[in-house]
């Protein structure tokens, strides 16, 4: 990290703070936050880290924080930045190791009651069915050169093609699953070798299957356009692009220091290293992060293929009954180029959004047909042991924070520090008692995920809803949880 500055800090509204631009930044930082939540985030480094950002060439905008903000690799997890497509940047720092980690939510047609005394049985299913943990690899789906290079390529598409889900699937899928551009050949070895085995698995950390029900319902009309109800059944998927991504990003910082070098950027943090997207580094980690992106829109279409399986196994129910349709998958860590106006005019930009949630608001061209009049569903997962929101999107956060929201609690506590806490306790024990039945590949994961290491999610939501960068729509609570 760089020498320690003091971030100044200007309250602008009950949900917003100016970090006024000085000295070399090119723009000011805007934090949303409550004054709760600023007191978690004074406590780490990422206010001086969305400080920094505002130091890179071409940023438009402000530099943006969520709610969730909290220390990452050179941009803080929970930012936001875009620059201009002919003078800006792109930073691996900004998209973060693990590419294009995202969630996806499906409903169901059951209610809580029908399964409530079975979701023992399915918990234990999903966790034998969806490979867990660190390295974690399905014997039966090892890919070969070639299907891989298709995976890369075409994302959900493949998965879709091959018979994991449905066609109508895609249509609810950022992107509708496939990023462009990407090229397999960009791609190291290593970083092949490293994703070959782990297609269709879950992987360790805060990734996790999650069963749940709607506890409560904010906006009944766009619930009901969502498909959503109270005490009806959902299921959250939420991981990423695993090992090949994480080589992914690791390679690329490697170039984009010598890049920026090469280009004369000078950095306030090295961790910000980066390349003009003009640039044959620039235009290359857009393509090899492509192929990432698309290894983990595949993988998440592989395990909801395998959560219906389960369910279908332990309810002994057919599609036509349990009917888990996706709402929506939407990314948390991606770099893409989008047309967002500023100052009155069109302008083709590379938006940076790290830990932070594409939020599109009704009638935009990228939401899907079935929500175009409700806006893109914004998936705001919690920890295992409170709860998950569904919003939308809405028209503010597409002109204030280039149709970004944050994308979850946020960690106030880290993995070391959270075993310290969890040492002693029956942390299973303790959510089973709350009617939270958690199972993972193992304890230490189960002991890094205590609830406490996290914000409270619904605080996060709330400043989010009262900033008018999305609205509210349902809360989800969970019933049990594989965790990675």
């Amino acid at each position: 990290m760089a020498e320690q500055v003091s971030v100044q800090l200007k309250k602008i509204d009950a949900y917003r703070w100016l970090i006024p631009r000085e000295g070399g930044m090119r723009t000011d930082g805007m934090v949303y936050a409550d004054e709760r939540l600023m007191g978690d985030i004074k406590n780490d480094q990422s206010l001086l880290q969305v400080r920094n950002v505002a130091f890179l060439p071409g940023i438009v905008g402000y530099s943006l924080a969520m709610p969730d903000i909290h220390w990452g690799y050179g941009f803080p997890i929970g930012g936001v930045a875009a620059f201009d497509e002919g003078e800006g940047i792109v930073s691996p720092g900004g998209v973060g190791y693990d590419i294009n980690c995202g969630v996806r939510l499906m409903r169901s047609g059951l209610e809580r009651k029908e399964i409530q005394a079975k979701i023992g049985g399915i918990v234990d299913a999903l966790l034998v069915n969806i490979p867990s943990g660190v390295g974690s690899h399905r014997k039966d789906l090892k890919l070969n050169k070639e299907q891989q290079r298709k995976v890369l390529q075409k994302g959900a598409q493949w998965a879709v093609d091959q018979g994991y889900g449905q066609w109508k699937d895609l249509e609810h899928i950022e992107e509708k699953g496939r990023i462009p551009n990407a090229d397999p050949d960009l791609v190291s070895p290593k970083a092949l070798e490293r994703g070959r085995a782990q297609l269709g698995t879950l992987g360790s950390g805060n990734h996790f299957v999650e069963v749940g029900y709607v506890a409560e319902v904010y906006d009944e009309g766009v619930a009901r356009d969502l498909g959503l109800a109270k005490d009806q059944v959902t299921v959250i998927v939420h991981t990423g692009s695993r090992g090949l991504g994480h080589q992914v990003c690791d390679d690329s910082i490697r170039v984009m220091l010598q890049a920026a070098h090469k280009y004369g950027i000078e950095l306030p943090d090295k961790q910000l290293c980066c390349a003009p997207l003009a640039s044959k580094e620039g235009k290359e980690y857009l393509a090899a992060m492509a192929c990432a992106a698309n290894f983990a829109f595949a993988n998440r279409q592989i395990i909801t293929h395998w959560v219906r399986e389960t369910f279908e196994q332990v309810l002994r129910m057919g599609p036509s009954t349990l009917k888990l349709d996706l709402i929506y998958d939407v990314c948390h860590n991606i770099a893409k180029m989008e047309v967002h106006k500023v100052d009155g005019k069109e302008r083709r930009l590379c938006v940076h959004r790290k830990g932070a949630t594409r939020a599109f608001p009704p009638h935009h061209p990228d939401v899907p047909a079935d929500y175009q009049e409700t806006g893109q569903p914004v998936l705001i997962p919690g920890d295992m042991g409170r709860c998950s929101y569904v919003l939308v999107g809405t028209q503010r956060a597409y002109e204030e924070t280039f149709g970004s929201t944050c994308h979850g609690a946020g960690r106030v506590m880290s993995r070391h520090q959270a075993k310290k806490n969890a040492m002693g306790r029956a942390i299973t024990q303790e959510l089973e008692a709350k009617g939270i039945y958690v199972r993972a590949a193992s304890q230490a994961t189960i002991a890094e995920e205590i609830p406490e290491a996290y914000k409270d999610v619904s605080d996060v939501v709330d400043v989010v809803q009262g900033a008018g960068i999305g609205k509210k729509v349902v809360q989800l609570k969970p019933m049990g949880v594989i965790k990675g």
